[in-house]
């Protein structure tokens, strides 16, 4: 069996993890946001030398059996409200009033037509008219791309309908035509805002990652590999790029890191685990219970409703490189973030605002030296001149105070951000990762009243780590409108017919694939979903009177995963330090410093300290117990 490659395309820092058995190398690059496939190959160049000894990309790949991505690029397309002017078809009669806000006027605007759909336009050259005037209209008022969304029960027939008179009017082969997508074709929900709100969303998402992915995968193909180039989803599952839908990518990266938090708490046992995922611009918090990520049904974008299964992650804009100024005498932490370019001052790339990472640098936790495994010195003064500058300045106060007060800010926000979200239980685990996650880790947890955090061996890789989690999947839906056995029978095998096609791209035979089937309907305002078994009986009387649902099909196959390592001797033994370092935390003082590679399982010390990793780093406050477990993962109990 070859060796797994994963990557998470994060927002400031790129993560690659090459994976065999028990083995993990782990390296990071810059992220490259004018050009996403700069960063994805310098990591893997970067990741061959760690693997191999040498700069051999196609030997690495060679011998790789898979590679699988997760990227920002669509979420941080939409958050920028940088993307193709969209356009949007509606029928006459059908409701606009949920299209209003800021988002949709941003995405379309004014770009917006209403063709008739009434009953005697049957004339095919009028109807032809009217399309073609309405996508004339569209395109003068300067769409790139269209969406046609038609609601009523007539709605898939009259998009199928324009589709034809589009194709036979706007021919794809001509220079300047126009992408048009069709609702119907890209989800089935007879909730018509919802499934307008998903179409558009896809349109907006598609140029920014198919360009990108295509024009990868090409590159990969010139080293000649036999691994397939894989995308990773936010409905846990990989696929590869044509059988991916651009939706499906936003916030894929906070579900690799839910997948790895999953099989994290599933091999140590917790009921209730936490996700604290902090990287460069956000924080990420999510929910594993019981062994099974937190998701609903129908998920949201930006507060819209989608028409996609969506696992229940919540986002706060504060993470490593947040800005933090002063505003109106108080400290202010993000949601501004200076990213990757320029970076925190310290990074010496001509950041001008102050972030947590400058401020982890003069408190003495970060060693210049050291950071990011060695590759980016930090510069300390740059970091002294702009907290001086934007923080201890305008609250007239010297450094030392300044530091104390922003550091407490940061712990602040983001604890806040947990006490809204999470609903704290005794059982409850913090897990920490992302690299700025395990920083300051207990104290956000004291903040937020939890007293258990396990920072993970691979923290700073953890979401990079996630993807290897997951299985190449699909799914699909169908309305129905009874629940008899014999038109879920029907509904069904053409739902199968359509993973059959889609499993065999991937070389895959669906007689090799788990099945798993439910029925979805709407009651009170409240989804509710019924596991169906391969009989399809259903026994439940308030169910079989149902005249309109929705039967959900997911096509599973299994293929390689990660695994977590467990040693044998996890004998209990004093950890230890490789020095002391000098921070300030309320008065300057020397606390022991761990490096974590040099740690056995079972040794156990006690904060306050510092622990180190290549490309993590963590201050343990006084009163929390640190213990190495059986795979080298950090488990910090406060003590009772």
């Amino acid at each position: 069996m070859g060796k797994l490659i994963t990557i998470d395309n994060g927002g400031t820092l790129t993560d690659i993890c090459v994976i065999e058995g028990a083995n993990v190398w782990r390296t990071k690059t810059l992220t490259t946001p004018y050009d996403l496939s700069k960063c994805f190959f310098e990591g893997l160049r970067q990741a061959a030398i760690d693997v191999l000894g040498k700069d051999d990309l196609t030997a690495l790949l060679r011998d790789t059996e898979s590679i699988r991505y997760s990227t920002t690029q669509g979420t941080n397309a939409l958050v920028e409200r940088k993307g193709p002017r969209l356009g949007l078809m509606v029928g006459a009669s059908d409701s606009i009033a949920n299209f209003k806000g800021e988002l949709f006027e941003a995405l379309v605007g004014e770009r917006i037509v209403a063709i008739s759909n009434n009953a005697d336009d049957a004339a095919e050259a009028v109807f032809a008219q009217r399309v073609a005037t309405g996508i004339n209209a569209l395109c003068d008022a300067g769409a790139s791309r269209i969406v046609v969304s038609i609601a009523e029960a007539r709605g898939a027939a009259l998009e199928e309908r324009i589709r034809n008179i589009i194709l036979a009017t706007y021919p794809a082969h001509l220079l300047g035509a126009v992408p048009v997508l069709f609702a119907s074709e890209i989800v089935v929900d007879d909730d018509y805002p919802r499934r307008t709100w998903t179409a558009l969303f896809n349109a907006f998402l598609h140029p920014a990652m198919e360009g990108f992915l295509y024009h990868s995968e090409h590159r990969l193909r010139e080293h000649k590999i036999r691994a397939p180039f894989l995308i990773f989803r936010n409905d846990g599952g990989s696929a590869r790029v044509a059988k991916t839908t651009a939706i499906k990518t936003y916030g894929s990266g906070p579900r690799a890191g839910l997948e790895a938090v999953k099989a994290l708490a599933r091999h140590n046992g917790f009921t209730h685990a936490v996700a604290l995922d902090i990287g460069g611009t956000t924080t990420d918090l999510g929910e594993v219970r019981d062994g099974q990520v937190q998701q609903r049904y129908r998920g949201e974008v930006e507060g819209f409703p989608i028409s996609f299964p969506f696992c229940d992650i919540k986002s706060i804009g504060v993470g490593g490189s947040s800005i933090i100024r002063v505003v109106n005498g108080q400290i202010q932490v993000g949601p501004e973030s200076v990213g990757s370019e320029p970076g925190p001052a310290c990074f010496g790339l001509g950041g001008q605002e102050a972030t947590i990472t400058d401020i982890a640098v003069l408190l003495g936790l970060l060693n210049p030296q050291t950071f990011f495994g060695g590759r980016l010195t930090l510069d300390a003064q740059r970091a002294r001149a702009v907290v001086q500058e934007k923080i201890a300045g305008p609250l007239g106060v010297g450094l030392e105070a300044a530091l104390a007060r922003a550091s407490a800010a940061w712990v602040n926000s983001v604890a806040e951000g947990i006490d809204k979200i999470v609903h704290v239980q005794a059982d409850t685990t913090l897990v920490a990762f992302g690299g700025c996650g395990p920083l300051f880790a207990t104290a956000i947890a004291e903040r937020a009243g939890v007293g258990k955090v396990l920072v993970p061996r691979l923290a700073a890789v953890f979401s990079a780590f996630g993807i290897a989690f997951s299985d190449i999947t699909q799914e699909y839906q169908a309305l129905v409108s009874d629940v008899s056995a014999k038109t879920l029978a029907e509904a069904l095998q053409a739902l199968k017919e359509r993973g059959r096609r889609d499993m065999a791209a991937e070389n895959i035979r669906l007689a090799d694939c788990q099945i798993e089937t439910v029925l979805v309907r709407t009651r009170n305002g409240n989804e509710e979903i019924l596991p169906l078994d391969e009989k399809l009986e259903i026994s439940d009387a308030s169910w079989k009177s149902c005249t309109n649902a929705v039967i959900h099909l997911k096509v599973s196959r299994r293929i390689a995963h990660a695994s977590f390592p467990t040693a044998a001797d996890c004998t209990a033994s004093d950890m230890l330090a490789a020095g002391t370092r000098r921070i300030l935390d309320a008065d300057w003082r020397e606390l022991p410093c761990y490096q974590v590679e040099a740690q056995r399982p079972g040794a156990t010390a006690a904060g306050p300290a510092v622990l180190e990793e290549s490309f993590w780093t963590a201050l343990v406050a006084p009163g929390w117990r640190i213990q190495f477990n059986a795979s080298g993962d950090v488990l910090l109990t406060q003590n009772s």
